[in-house]
């Protein structure tokens, strides 16, 4: 007998977590496998709730807005090229990290920065215990929906895993227009201590030697200069434009360096040409 799937919506938790009625969907959600008696099975849609942004499970599709998105992929980018000179160094966007903390459950941070890997992997969760480290640095953007998981619960759960940076992009509400701050903790031995910006506003992300600012209420990093780093689609870009005009100068300058030849090989002719026509005057 061939199996058919079939895809339900389901609008809430059988068990009763509650989910708003008018978006159900709010936070993300899940598929869910159930068998039939017939020897088919339906993947059921089972809305998220807040608890499994906190604590997600592998194939949960969480929903973040094209800000979170955009400001996500600037910051792994920039990360990435920081640390591209080490291989043992990793930047996970969006996977899910267990830990060997017993009493600790998955999260699942925007951006987890790890030194110190044996085995690069395709994760789809990153298992302190089996791999023998954990994250240096996680950074959280914040929602709206779940800014308070990222400024309480997550900040306590993150000192309790032995996180040593913890760095929020947290989005406040302001009367003219939202706005961007930047918090960080730093771990001491007596736990968690916000981390002091410099004179710029600016915190210090040790691990990849790269400082993070606001400008113009977005997202800035800045090298150990000081001087902004951009993405690696603007860099691309930037080097592919720089690459067409120094072609575009190269085939300027061969094209020159052509023409000026051949015009020496004609003055040449016709001086010779003169030189014959004069030769053949005084015979």
């Amino acid at each position: 007998m061939m199996t058919t799937i079939e895809v339900l919506v389901t609008p809430a938790f059988d068990n009763g977590t509650a989910t708003d009625p008018s978006d159900p969907y709010r936070y993300g959600w899940r598929y869910v496998r159930r068998d039939r008696e017939d020897g088919n099975f339906v993947m059921d849609q089972i809305p998220l709730t807040l608890e499994d942004v906190l604590h997600p499970e592998e194939g949960d599709q969480v929903t973040h807005n094209d800000a979170h998105q955009r400001r996500r992929r600037y910051v792994c980018n920039v990360l990435e090229a920081q640390l591209a000179h080490d291989p043992t160094a990793v930047v996970l966007d969006d996977v899910r990290v267990a830990w060997d903390t017993p009493e600790l459950r998955p999260h699942g941070p925007d951006i987890a920065v790890i030194i110190g890997v044996r085995e690069r992997k395709n994760w789809s969760t990153f298992n302190v215990a089996t791999e023998g480290v954990r994250p240096a640095l996680i950074i959280e953007i914040t929602s709206p929906e779940t800014a308070s998981i990222d400024r309480s619960i997550k900040l306590q759960e993150y000192e309790l895993a032995g996180i040593p940076l913890y760095i929020m992009i947290d989005g406040v509400a302001s009367r003219k227009q939202p706005a961007l701050r930047l918090v960080g903790y730093t771990q001491t031995p007596s736990g968690y201590q916000m981390l002091a910006p410099n004179a710029q506003g600016w915190l210090w992300l040790a691990p990849a030697r790269t400082w993070l600012g606001i400008a113009d209420n977005e997202i800035v990093c800045y090298d150990e200069a000081g001087q902004p780093l951009g993405d690696y689609q603007t860099l691309a870009a930037t080097l592919v434009a720089e690459t067409q005009a120094r072609a575009a100068a190269e085939r300027r300058a061969e094209t020159e360096t052509q023409a000026r030849a051949a015009a020496e090989r004609r003055a040449d002719a016709l001086e010779a040409e003169l030189r014959r026509l004069r030769g053949g005057d005084d015979s």
